[in-house]
């Protein structure tokens, strides 16, 4: 019985014809009647792949050798693409990969959600490489590699991959793979020193460095050295994320973002949350806030608003907005760029936990013609389902998460009476499977 069970688990090596992909971008084929999710494949390849793991239902399997590439196959720009868990579709053209994001999204709709939208959106776009202004890199000293390695996660894997350069990140971060490295190979709290996180701003990036150890002189003086080489602001964190605070140099240009076409610039710390993508970001606001269409002498509420990204566009047409967001940080900080930006008279924040809400809490919020809705991945159910009382006519929905946008929809649509008029993808994330998306939901009558 166990010499079955061993020959049963031995990696097998097949070939494959993939038929389409799942929604973490892995091939989907069919063998023997039995579904195999191939990591690396792409529609229409033949590929020969091993077995790495079986289930009653399905097998995974990853890419040995593609025998007849896909017509969207395309040569990876990152040498670490394969290794390096932070990427998974490079080997897709970009085309392909905004058609697969699309079907994702309408895919959860009709599946989850028994929706369909009235209208498809052109998917929002931004600069394919070099976006990635947000990130999180770790840090390990690892004997056998000779030093220290700085960089994302492996495939799978909490080992740290081996990593020179990453084509995601900006041109002048990726630079700064390798000499952190020997940075944090200098210091004596080399072993205390798991992650930098790293936030691109209009006129300076900042590295915050998680210290689980204080640094000696001899190491503060590294740290300075590095900073003022490579003209970066760093941060030293020995705690959570409000532990944060600058170290070298103590004066440098306050870390911002830019809506232009709406004349905001929007402070923020960096370890507060913002889009990782400003290019896109700035689209994606501007496409929220037409779909919205606010209006003076309205009142907008804007759910989970965090430091006022979308609060701050929609106060412009001269509506009165609300913002509630469930940190009362992130609720200060969105009051002070509301007050930078010359919008304190028609906005105000809220500090509130919208996970619990109620129909009784959202009435606190008093009559409400429109409403914008950005969660994170958990989504909104809570609120979707305690609108009765306020039922504002329209409703855009920022997604980052097609199921819970889907199951959310499913609530909006066939319990409280609207119309899902539009949807579609913002690819704030080229490369990965990640979908970001816009909904818009409209509800006739009173």
């Amino acid at each position: 019985m166990n010499e079955a069970r061993t020959r049963a688990d031995e990696p097998v090596e097949r070939l494959l014809h993939i038929e389409s992909l799942d929604h973490e971008a892995q091939g989907i084929a069919r063998h023997e009647g039995k579904v195999v999710f191939v990591e690396g494949a792409l529609p229409g390849e033949t590929v020969r792949a091993r077995t790495t793991r079986r289930k009653a239902q399905f097998d995974q399997a990853t890419t040995v050798a593609v025998l007849h590439p896909g017509p969207s196959r395309v040569v990876p720009r990152c040498p670490h693409f394969g290794v390096c868990g932070g990427c998974n579709m490079q080997h897709a053209d970009p085309a392909a990969q905004v058609a697969f994001k699309q079907r994702i999204l309408e895919d959860n709709l009709a599946r989850i959600g028994r929706v369909k939208p009235e209208v498809l959106l052109p998917t929002i776009q931004g600069p394919a490489w070099g976006y990635r202004q947000r990130a999180r890199v770790s840090v390990r000293h690892v004997v056998k590699k000779g030093g220290v390695l700085v960089g994302f996660h492996e495939k799978s894997s909490s080992f740290v991959a081996d990593m020179q350069r990453c084509e995601i990140l900006p041109p002048h971060v990726s630079a700064l793979l390798v000499p952190l490295r020997h940075l944090v190979m200098a210091l004596s709290i080399r072993e205390r020193m798991p992650q930098v996180e790293v936030a691109v701003g209009e006129a300076v990036t900042v590295l915050v460095f998680r210290v689980l150890e204080t640094p000696t002189p001899e190491d503060e003086a590294h740290i300075r050295a590095f900073a003022e080489q490579w003209q970066v602001q760093v941060w030293l964190q020995a705690k959570g994320p409000d532990s944060a605070l600058p170290f070298h140099p103590l004066e440098a240009p306050a870390l911002n973002y830019t809506l232009p076409e709406f004349g905001i610039v929007m402070p923020f710390g960096p370890t507060e949350f913002t889009q990782v993508n400003a290019a896109v970001n700035r689209v994606l606001v501007g496409r929220a806030v037409r779909m919205l269409d606010p209006r003076p002498g309205e009142r907008v509420v804007d759910l989970f608003c965090g430091l006022g990204n979308f609060t701050l566009a929609l106060a412009r047409s001269g509506a009165e907005v609300i913002g509630v967001e469930g940190s009362p940080a992130l609720v200060e900080r969105a009051r002070q760029n509301a007050a930078a930006n010359g919008l304190s008279g028609n906005t105000s924040f809220l500090a509130a936990n919208l996970f619990t809400a109620t129909e009784e809490s959202l009435a606190v919020l008093g009559p409400v013609d429109k409403m914008l809705i950005d969660p994170p991945r958990d989504g909104a159910v809570e609120v979707v389902k305690s609108l009765g009382r306020l039922l504002p006519r329209r409703i855009v929905y920022v997604s980052c998460s097609p199921a819970t946008l889907a199951r959310d929809a499913q609530i909006l649509v066939h319990q409280q009476g609207y119309r899902l008029r539009a949807a579609g993808v913002a690819n704030m994330f080229p490369h990965t499977a990640h979908v970001e998306s816009i909904a818009l939901f409209e509800r006739d009558g009173p």
